[in-house]
């Protein structure tokens, strides 16, 4: 075959020509088309299956069946830790040839594709997964799923609050895809879904058996100001903080603490069974039951102070047993005070008990009672006509008061007074010697249709009078209600020497005369009448 040169001098061959192999272009062409029949049939970015061929410290050689096989490092395997030659592997085809002829493959690329369609296949299906927790995070945990790393929620890792979350670190566990955002590529997991689903069907055969006063075992789910909730075992029911003891309770960590096991009685559920009230001191007898059977009124008895009210005060004799001790029952005075003036939370007193009603399991007691009472001898002590030293109280528009009481106020005894204060719609009357009485507020009414007001001095009938409960209720309504029958000035001052018990034929005292005196000037006196007073209190140590 001749040699041409081209003008530049380079050898024109016929390479075409050239048979070295015993094959001409044909042939050639024949078999290149057979051989590309044999390789795999692969395009870029889809995932395909491949063989391992080779492995060693660094990388893993696949034989997917082209031309050229796939080379991946080893450390794409490292979930893997019992690959061996022979193993059917995934692999992402990013390339078929580069810039040397090199099949470029991922195994890691391709889990990750593979398990995002199987992600959502499984969100579609609600299938059961099993992952891998492979750390702690912000609000959570981090879990391999697929080879995709899904969050799962601190609050979706069980139905009860959880204080530790390292503790499911390494480990693997069951979930449910719940939710998948596309954009983000973010897979979000849950165990607690699992639970749920299991304690449902738990949930349903215990409400089903639920009757009122059975007994049943629970943990303490959560402890709040109000109550505690305990896990009745997929069921949640509620323990009032009044249920909790028969005695009183700050705050419900003084009696338990979380997960504690407990027996609880039910108490009450709604129709639809979802809200269960659940009891404690009800497996306890109660307190008044075993409340010693030889006390009684009149006895005496020691507590403690657990409750103060303006009223009076709540005193505890043993856990779940209280007793009243009202403010009229603390002293003998009767210009009553606030109960705080008398004693505090956390005191220690001996009371009387005044009534006691086991079957309403109520008591009241009295502390003034382990006093002499100074009405007793009242009679003896201040007979009328007797003089007596007293401490001046008090100074008002109508009077001085004065530390000596004397039964004067008979039932029917008509007696001028003023109203000094207004208390529950009824008005506390101030009466001569010092005496206040009660005058409801249908009392109050006057001639003309109008309230007795504060400040008001008007007449006053008595229509009780308690020497034992130190009690006298007035009304003004029934001083012109009666018509012809009220009294005139005269019959009133009869009405006051006959409750002071003087003789029919016996002469006026002087004492009468002393309190016609004073009845007299009710209406008239004032601050400024100390000449007045002066004078009466000469004739009263002359005997006149």
């Amino acid at each position: 075959m001749a040699e041409t040169i081209n003008p530049q001098g380079t050898a024109d061959f016929d390479w075409e020509a050239l048979q070295l192999d015993g094959y001409n272009q044909i042939q050639r062409s024949e078999m290149s088309d057979r051989y590309e029949k044999t390789l795999t049939s692969i395009n870029e970015r889809e995932v395909i299956q491949g063989t391992v061929a080779l492995i060693t410290k660094k990388e893993v050689i696949i034989n997917i069946g082209y031309k050229s096989e796939g080379v991946v490092a080893a450390n794409e395997f490292r979930y893997n830790a019992d690959l061996k030659i022979g193993d059917l592997v995934d692999v992402y085809v990013e390339c078929r040839e580069d810039k040397t002829g090199q099949l470029v493959v991922s195994h890691k690329t391709a889990r990750m594709h593979s398990a995002w369609l199987r992600v959502n296949d499984v969100l579609r299906t609600g299938e059961i997964i099993t992952g891998y927790v492979k750390c702690r995070t912000k609000g959570g945990l981090i879990v391999d799923v697929f080879g995709i790393e899904a969050f799962l929620p601190g609050s979706q890792i069980d139905v009860k609050p959880i204080r530790d979350y390292d503790v499911y670190v390494g480990k693997n566990m069951e979930f449910k895809v719940v939710k998948i955002n596309e954009e983000f590529r973010n897979v979000v997991v849950s165990h607690k879904a699992l639970i749920e689903a299991e304690l449902e069907e738990q949930k349903k055969q215990i409400i089903s058996g639920l009757e009122k006063g059975q007994v049943l075992e629970g943990i303490v789910k959560n402890i709040t100001s109000y109550g505690v909730f305990i896990d009745l075992g997929g069921v949640d029911g509620l323990i009032h903080i009044t249920d909790l003891s028969w005695g009183r309770v700050s705050h419900p960590e003084e009696m338990l603490e979380l997960d504690q096991k407990i027996n609880v009685v039910i108490l009450d559920f709604d129709d639809d069974k979802k809200r269960i009230a659940l009891g404690l001191k009800q497996l306890q007898p109660h307190p008044w039951d075993s409340l010693d059977t030889n006390l009684n009124v009149g006895d005496k008895v020691s507590g403690k102070v657990v409750v103060m009210a303006d009223y009076g005060a709540f005193i505890e004799l043993a856990t779940g047993v209280e007793g009243l001790i009202h403010v009229s029952e603390m002293s003998w005075s009767q210009h009553l005070r606030s109960a705080q003036d008398f004693m505090s939370i956390g005191d220690t007193v001996e009371a009387v008990i005044l009534t006691l009603d086991r079957e309403d399991r109520k008591m009241s007691l009295g502390i003034k009672q382990s006093m002499p009472d100074p009405w007793n001898d009242i009679e003896t002590k201040y007979a009328v006509g007797s003089k007596h030293s007293a401490k001046v109280r008090n100074f008002t528009n109508f009077g001085v008061f004065v530390e000596v009481f004397e039964s004067t106020f008979d039932d029917g005894s008509i007696h001028s007074g003023t109203i000094i204060e207004m208390k529950d719609k009824s008005g506390i009357v101030s009466l001569p010697y010092g005496v206040e009485g009660i005058c409801p507020a249908k009392h109050l009414k006057k001639e003309d249709g109008q309230n007795a007001k504060v400040e008001e001095t008007l007449d006053f009938k008595v229509i009780e009078f308690n020497k034992e409960l130190k009690k006298i209720v007035v009304s003004h309504t029934r001083t012109f209600e009666e018509g012809e029958d009220r009294p005139s000035s005269s019959a009133k001052q009869s009405a006051v020497s006959k409750t002071a018990k003087a003789p029919k034929k016996a002469a006026v005292s002087s004492t009468d005369q002393a309190v016609k005196a004073v009845n007299e000037n009710t209406e008239k006196s004032t601050l400024g009448d100390f000449d007045a007073l002066a004078e009466l209190k000469e004739k009263m140590e002359k005997g006149e």
